[in-house]
């Protein structure tokens, strides 16, 4: 059963959009397109979709392009279905953050297949895709708070994806490089100061909360949070 799943058909060729779209409707799937693919972000966030099938070649900006940008808000399965199925393809859209990818021409038995797979991976222990998880905290993704025993505390912009970043590789540590590039996402010269300002403040705001000690320094390594405290 799809259990009421919504599926967002990111693709440009209609036919392959329909052929699909019906295919998983009779599955019980709900479907929605894109109105506008030079904004498939803001489309993603208005439609709330569980799961996204995704292009590579696509008006605007290419799939890559959106599955990073997805990524940066939300858990959400990713699967590329593509004609570009060469190797490299298929790892560059896994280091984007993808779930899988299905090479065209599929039939649709295998995409249906690939796609409750993946959803089962999901949300088959009541997991929520909007959600991170370690030590006790909870950081919602969609509202850049974090709740822990109770108690929550709204985080800026740099604070949110420190955490963010720390919270998707848990027990891992991320080096301090990692965390500018992902903070400031520029090639441009940063003071290495400013981010040790910014986990400094961090640090103040989780401990007011119970999380003293939350991240913790690995010398030489970079910053980590553990899974289980």
């Amino acid at each position: 059963m799809a259990l009421g799943y919504k599926i967002m058909i990111v693709e440009d060729d209609q036919t392959i959009t329909e052929v699909l779209g019906r295919q998983l409707e009779r599955w019980g799937y709900t479907v929605c397109v894109p109105g506008d693919f030079s904004q498939i972000d803001r489309e993603f966030l208005k439609e709330k979709p569980d799961l996204v099938l995704m292009d590579i070649s696509l008006p605007y900006y290419d799939g890559y392009h959106w599955c990073e940008e997805i990524r940066r808000i939300s858990l959400t399965p990713i699967i590329f279905i593509s004609s570009a199925g060469e190797d490299m393809n298929q790892v560059m859209a896994l280091h984007m953050g993808a779930d899988d990818f299905i090479a065209k021409p599929f039939s649709m038995e295998v995409i249906t297949a690939k796609i409750q797979a993946v959803l089962r991976r999901a949300y088959a222990f009541g997991g929520d895709k909007n959600v991170l998880r370690a030590g006790g905290a909870v950081l919602n993704l969609t509202e850049a708070a974090l709740t822990f025993g109770g108690k929550r505390t709204e985080l800026s912009k740099n604070e949110f994806k420190i955490l963010q970043v720390l919270m998707e590789h848990p027990d891992s540590p991320v080096s301090r490089d990692v965390l500018i590039e992902r903070l400031w996402e520029t090639e441009s010269f940063i003071d290495d100061n400013t981010l040790t300002v910014n986990i400094n403040r961090l640090r103040r705001k989780l401990a007011e909360v119970g999380l003293s000690g939350f991240i913790k320094t690995r010398k030489g390594l970079g910053y980590l949070v553990e899974e289980e405290r």
